[in-house]
């Protein structure tokens, strides 16, 4: 199965819901790899690698998000697959 990458960026009223640690634990059970943070203009930020099966399925949950979470919307580039992350983390 193929590799990919991902750069999402999420809008709406994501922060303060813990969108970071949930989408964490999302991307951990699709084996994914990569790191979420908060953007300052209020969106979050996620890169993501894996199978592109298990990245198509975090998109959707991206757009749910987790309770309390009003997601607008939902913005995935597709990037080149680098291979260069060990886990996935939260930044800060």
């Amino acid at each position: 199965m193929a590799k990919s990458r991902l750069h999402i960026y999420v809008s709406g009223y994501v922060q303060g819901v813990f969108y970071r640690s949930t989408a964490k634990r999302a991307a951990e059970s699709l084996s994914l790899k990569g790191w979420v943070r908060n953007l300052r203009d209020g969106r979050v930020e996620i890169v993501a690698e894996g199978e592109e099966e298990n990245l198509a399925e975090f998109v959707e949950w991206c757009k749910r998000g987790p309770r309390g979470a009003e997601v607008e919307s939902v913005e995935a580039i597709r990037e080149e697959y680098k291979g260069e992350f060990k886990g996935f983390e939260i930044r800060y």
